[in-house]
């Protein structure tokens, strides 16, 4: 786990006292994850570019873009904590994007069945009482089953999840083609680490049972 120095303002508002809460994301499968934790916040689109850079590892690119997620909102936003957050996929090192059509999504499960994918899903909580920041990277290893053409096309039709990285829900159907999950903390693989992030919020003074 990374602590930095941001480039934003602080506000003068004290640690301890009530803050405004914004995740930084558009995504609902995040939003629904963070309803989880009963904390009010705001969801807000950062409109990043997600793009990596040339020559970039791809747990390089999701931390890079999980605080620019997080600093583009902070700067509209003084004085919040930001939720940033970034997923990048792997197999074989190379980066596994978001497939937006049936077509790309059945060629990522033919290339993953049988095989081990690598999600990276980076983290980054951005105080603006203190223009300091906290980022992590969460890695979760997911083992496909190896499945026949018919099962991954039927998969696809029914549950269409072309704006996932990976192409299978596993909060979902897509369960089902997975065989194993490794990681220590399993709501990274839907794209938000809940149990980085309390660590994170607890740091920040952020209460849960009062």
């Amino acid at each position: 786990m990374n602590i930095g120095q941001g480039d934003i303002i602080p506000s003068s508002a004290a640690r301890g006292t009530p803050v405004r809460l914004i995740l930084a994301s558009s995504s609902a499968y995040r939003r629904e994850l963070l309803e989880r934790l009963r904390l009010p916040f705001e969801a807000i689109a950062p409109h990043v570019d997600e793009t990596p850079l040339p020559g970039e590892a791809p747990e390089a690119t999701a931390l890079r873009l999980a605080r620019d997620k997080a600093a583009a909102i902070a700067r509209l936003h003084p004085g919040a904590l930001v939720i940033g957050s970034d997923q990048v996929a792997t197999l074989d090192g190379a980066q596994i994007g978001k497939p937006g059509d049936h077509a790309r999504a059945l060629a990522q499960l033919q290339a993953m069945r049988g095989r081990r994918v690598v999600f990276h899903t980076a983290l980054c909580l951005w105080d603006g009482r203190t223009g300091t920041f906290e980022l992590d990277n969460v890695q979760v290893f997911v083992t496909f089953r190896d499945l026949p053409d018919a099962e991954l096309d039927a998969y696809l039709h029914i549950e269409q999840p072309y704006d996932c990285a990976g192409s299978a829900k596993n909060e979902g159907l897509g369960i089902a083609l997975l065989e194993r999950i490794d990681s220590s903390d399993p709501s990274a693989l839907t794209g938000l680490p809940l149990i980085a992030l309390t660590g994170m919020l607890r740091r920040a003074g952020v209460p849960f049972f009062t």
